[in-house]
């Protein structure tokens, strides 16, 4: 596998099932080198999230720095409750305890601070995967605003175009991430640097359905069993919500984009999110030519939405990681 082109990757993260899920794909896959993982709050608190993203590399064997970032939104007020009610109070489906012991430690540098760090000492090369609330990432701009001309690219899970007619999963038209942080999703969409937006138009199109979860155990060396076993609270919570016999393909479709981008169909155009009123957290495209008229969209880069996936593709790159 000498030939396969390596993604430099910082996983930014709020583990979180799915998040597990995403982590374990860019650990096995020869085409991703992990540099670091940085956790968020989202799923849970930091404190929960930073002890599961510990827990997690240890157990897929990732021996990458592993640090703690943001404990809340830019905007204090803006805080959310955790949303145990979908990924369980230890946010890994109740599954936290299954986990062997872990004696790692947590990098004493805070998630912004090493995502400069790393970004700095290998300009151009660095693609950063955001799949919870983007504030670490945010006050990474904030810190050294010149790291967004020497990031390669920056993938998210985050946001809804309404294609397919796939809009918000929290409000009508806000999806969990930006919702959680709408200030610092609108930094990073506007900075200039080349975004790729993973949202629920092509996440929600691709289903790992009750069988395709079952076939994992056995498989994995351990993960297979754990993610099956993880994914029975989150199951469930789509049975009741959606009735889809499975779970969205949330945080691994941006995984899987990172490995095999030509699974999934882009649209260009700048993006920015709704801050205010009962919209807020909505993420909007212009994705028409310009007319020449100044919008709230005019001076903002292009960044690229995605909305179409080849969501067989997706699960059969998943289920590879596997054997």
């Amino acid at each position: 596998m000498s030939d396969v082109q390596q993604h430099q990757v910082i996983f930014d993260t709020d583990p979180g099932i799915d998040d597990a899920m995403a982590l374990f794909l860019l650990a096995r896959h020869p085409a991703v080198q992990l540099r670091a993982i940085t956790a968020a709050f989202g799923n849970a608190s930091v404190e929960t999230t930073a002890r599961n993203a510990l827990a997690l590399a240890s157990f897929f064997g990732i021996d990458v720095p592993v640090a703690a970032g943001a404990a809340g939104p830019l905007q204090a007020s803006a805080r959310r409750e955790f949303p145990a009610h979908v990924h369980g109070d230890d946010a890994l489906g109740g599954m936290f305890s299954r986990l062997p012991a872990c004696q790692r430690v947590l990098d004493p540098r805070p998630a912004h601070q090493l995502i400069c760090e790393l970004v700095n000492a290998q300009p151009g090369e660095i693609t950063l995967v955001a799949v919870g609330p983007m504030t670490n990432l945010a006050l990474a701009l904030r810190q050294d605003p010149g790291i967004a001309a020497k990031v390669r690219q920056v993938v998210v899970m985050a946001g809804a175009f309404g294609t397919h007619g796939h809009s918000g999963n929290v409000t009508p038209v806000a999806e969990a991430n930006v919702i959680n942080d709408p200030e610092a999703a609108d930094l990073v969409f506007t900075a200039s640097w080349p975004v790729v937006i993973i949202g629920l138009d092509v996440t929600q199109e691709t289903v790992m359905k009750h069988d395709y979860l079952a076939a994992l155990r056995g498989k994995g060396r351990g993960a297979g069993d754990f993610l099956w076993e993880a994914t029975r609270h989150y199951q469930d919570f789509y049975h009741e919500r959606d009735g889809i016999g499975g779970i969205y393909s949330h945080d691994a479709s941006a995984a899987a984009y990172v490995i095999e981008p030509s699974l999934f169909t882009l649209r260009a155009g700048p993006v920015r999110v709704v801050q205010d009123g009962i919209a807020r957290g909505q993420t909007i495209q212009d994705h028409h030519k310009p007319t020449g008229a100044s919008t709230p969209w005019s001076a903002c880069p292009a960044q690229q939405a995605c909305i179409g996936v080849d969501a067989a593709g997706v699960l059969r790159l998943y289920a590879a990681a596997f054997e």
